[in-house]
């Protein structure tokens, strides 16, 4: 669905398996102006006169804060399409008026409005191409539903490494209804335009699932047919273009991020798997259960963070109940001392590990953990201090929780939290291998919703965040953590480490029953739901790289009793880790989970393990290894020009600008490190987008990358 100068437009397949497109002319979504009764009541007259047939009533709605209804001018423009210019109206004509519901999307409202999702079972009754009405006969928080059987175009450069934006010959893989096109622009007949403009015709599909889609392979395509005048049908809607959206780069929580541009089609959807989160964590399944539950343009989802998701869900409910919704956070964070700074202002609670080698630890997970503190303790921007209550629930901090109102955000997460709680049970008892994989999809993308939501409190631009509300939650994590430690410790067992919302614990010949009891016991005391992870048969805490006397809180690997290894902070689960080196980990750590002891893993170690580290650097000092095995990626965080020092990823960059790449602070170079110790800077590394077929790299330095990365394995006892 968009909205187009004759309504809403609604793309819906019939049960014939029929495309057609209905408008709904009759979707005006209000938005309302706060201020002086007065200046109200004047705008009330004034409005009508500039915008003929636009509707400005006195109405009440109410104001989240004060939980009161107050006084707001509704105002209704004439038609969906006057809906920007009424906006833009008001703010010249009352430019200190508060204005609230008016720069949410248009698809955004008609869904609350109308209580439908994207992808929804509709029933609809239409006079041509009008929709008379329209009816959900689906359920969001159903976890038995069939998806749409969508047409499925897939696109995809055809070049192996790198960002094709950077270079490289202009080829093309297109599969559709299991056929498989390559397409070559060096070889082909015909312009690649021509040839993918008829495979659209005759496939006509619902969904165009691309990799680099949206910055390269769509722009590049219409630029191609517009110059050779080809009728490109990417849109099935014939009176809309490709909508593109520009790149940008901004600073969020301590580092530079890149988000790329996009393509945006009307009428089918695209989907650039390089350009979204959400996919790439958890799939299509994944985008598909968050655009049910968030009501977000399918499209919109799969490139935004599950933070706005669940900000949409906010406002869904803000919605139903008529809350008035701002544009941006209204609450200041309130006046503070230093001392009262120094306690307010801390996150969660971590324990350095204890470092070496470690057997039969248990690791005892709070579920949720920030989303039950919301849901549990009714922690919500309008509730923390709220006024009415005085009762100083908030553990160090001694603020007050609102016992007479459920907080909105409570009750946003708390039936999330449920519904991933149902498919975690229905992933555990599914047979089919198939639908396990869908379960698991859909409850990792909420878990990404649930993970964002804590952070959206404290988010300075979330329209109902609140600094004191992210306090709070931390607060009540750092108590209920504390005393589980305190009541794990009271029962002898000891705490190897604790991270947030965790907690590593042994004790000698404990069980797994004894595990489980006391993870009932922390639960019962704490008010929150806590599970036993699983227990490790052994798992290593490796020390910091710059003090090897020191643990680091999230930097450890260890095999559980039924077989599954968990890896967290070492080389392989880093983005810009070299493949050969995070492949040479990987064989490594499926060797080294077959020891049940440390004797078992000293002797794999010394026998199993180093032949594989031999044969790695065997394989580079021979010559065998590909550019793909070799390639370096790293994040720039400047532009190109910016750099003083002839670092790795500032020469790969500068190198790309001087043959006229464009690039931005946040994007990614990825290059070959070819003679790391060369005095001329430009012959140590080379972008993989110019190599060609001489392809040298330096065997000294890419061992030392995987002898560096070998190091992990060794057992350190502090």
């Amino acid at each position: 669905m968009y909205p187009t100068p004759a309504g809403m437009a609604l793309w819906i397949v019939g049960q014939d398996r029929s495309r057609r497109c209905y408008f709904d002319r009759q979707f005006r979504p209000a938005f309302y102006v706060r201020g002086p009764l007065g200046e109200l009541r004047r705008l009330g007259r004034d409005l009508p006169a500039r915008i003929r047939g636009l509707r400005a009533t006195l109405t009440e709605r109410l104001d989240l804060w004060s939980r009161q209804q107050v006084p707001v001018l509704s105002v209704v423009p004439p038609a969906l399409a006057a809906f920007p210019a009424a906006v833009r109206t008001v703010r010249q004509a009352a430019p200190f008026l508060d204005l609230f519901n008016a720069d949410l999307l248009p698809e955004q409202v008609y869904c609350y409005e109308h209580r439908v999702f994207p992808l929804a079972y509709c029933e609809i009754e239409a006079d041509g191409d009008q929709i008379c009405s329209l009816h959900c006969l689906d359920d969001p928080w159903a976890t038995d539903y069939q998806l749409l059987p969508l047409r499925v175009l897939e696109i995809r450069p055809d070049c192996p490494l790198g960002n094709p934006n950077h270079g490289g010959k202009f080829s093309v893989e297109v599969k559709a209804d299991g056929n498989t096109w390559l397409l070559d622009e060096s070889s082909a007949d015909e312009p690649l335009a021509q040839t993918l403009s008829e495979i659209l015709t005759r496939y006509d599909p619902d969904l165009i699932l691309s990799e680099w889609g949206d910055s390269y392979l769509l722009p590049r395509l219409l630029r191609q047919a517009a110059r050779l005048g080809i009728s490109l049908p990417l849109n099935r809607d014939p009176d809309r273009k490709p909508f593109r959206k520009r790149d940008r780069s901004y600073f969020s929580y301590g580092r530079i991020v890149f988000k790329d541009s996009a393509t945006y089609l009307f009428g089918r959807l695209h989907v650039d798997l390089r350009n979204s989160f959400v996919c790439g964590e958890s799939g299509l399944e994944g985008l598909f259960e968050l655009v049910r539950l968030t009501k977000l343009p399918l499209q919109y989802c799969a490139r935004t963070s599950t933070g706005t998701g669940i900000t949409s869900m906010q406002l869904d409910l803000a919605y139903q109940e008529g809350i008035l919704i701002p544009s941006q956070k209204a609450q200041p964070e309130q006046t503070k001392s230093g001392l009262e700074l120094i306690v307010a202002d801390r996150g969660g609670l971590v324990f350095h590990p204890k470092l070496g080698f470690h057997e039969n630890v248990a690791e005892l997970d709070f579920a949720s953990m920030f989303p039950s503190i919301m849901a549990r303790f009714n922690v919500s921007p309008e509730t923390i201090n709220c006024g009415c209550c005085d009762n100083s629930l908030v553990p160090e901090l001694g603020y007050s929780i609102c016992q007479k109102w459920r907080g909105i955000v409570p009750r946003t997460v708390a039936p999330i939290i449920a519904k991933r709680e149902k498919y975690k049970a229905l992933k555990k008892s599914a047979l089919d291998p198939a639908q396990r994989a869908a379960y698991d999809a859909r409850q990792t993308a909420m878990k990404w919703m649930l993970v964002t939501c804590f952070g959206y409190q404290g988010f300075k631009n979330a329209r109902f965040g609140r600094i004191e509300a992210h306090e709070a939650i931390n607060c009540f994590g750092r108590d209920r953590l504390l005393g589980a430690k305190e009541l794990a410790e009271s029962q002898g067992y000891e705490v190897i480490h604790a991270l947030v919302d965790s907690l590593y614990l042994w004790k000698a010949d404990a069980t797994a029953a004894d595990y489980d009891r006391l993870a009932e016991q922390i639960a019962v005391a704490t008010g929150l739901p806590m599970a036993v992870e699983g227990i490790y048969r052994w798992i290593n805490f490796v020390p910091s790289k710059t003090s090897p006397r020191i643990g680091v809180p999230n930097r450890y690997f260890g095999v559980m009793q039924n077989g599954k290894l968990k890896v967290r902070g070492i080389e392989m689960r880093r983005h810009d880790c070299v493949p050969l080196v995070a492949r040479m980990q990987e064989e490594v750590l499926d060797v080294l989970r077959g020891a049940s002891n440390r004797a078992e893993y000293l002797g794999m170690l010394e026998t199993r393990a180093q032949p594989i580290l031999d044969a790695y650097i065997a394989r580079l000092r021979d010559g065998q290894a590909t550019p793909a095995d070799l390639v370096v990626s790293k994040r720039l965080t400047k532009y190109p020009e910016e750099y003083a020092h002839a670092t790795h990823s500032a020469i790969a960059a500068q190198s790309l600008r001087a043959r006229g790449v464009r690039l931005r602070p946040g994007e990614t170079v990825d290059y070959l490190i070819c003679d790391a110790g060369a005095k001329l800077p430009s012959e140590r590394v080379r972008p993989v987008a110019v190599l060609d077929g001489n392809i040298l790299y330096d065997r000294g330095e890419y061992a030392r990358l995987l002898r560096e990365a070998f190091q992990p394995f060794a057992i350190r006892q502090v």
